[in-house]
């Protein structure tokens, strides 16, 4: 099974981040009103949990090559 590549992680990283947290994109654009968000913890929990499972998936698919 092909290893995940940097940029798939990082999509999938932004899909989560636009679901939970209403961003629009993870890159850096040098504005802190665009670069900085009030995130209510919850969404932020439900986010890292979704991170967690598709990484723990990753994990049980690379393991059964």
């Amino acid at each position: 099974m092909p290893k995940t590549t940097e940029y798939q992680i990082d999509q999938l990283l932004e899909e989560i981040a636009k679901k939970h947290l209403n961003l629009e994109t993870l890159e850096t654009r040098n504005s802190d009103s665009l670069d900085f968000h009030d995130v209510a913890v919850w969404s932020l929990k439900e986010a890292l949990q979704e991170a967690y499972e598709a990484g723990k998936r990753g994990e049980k698919q690379s393991l059964q090559i």
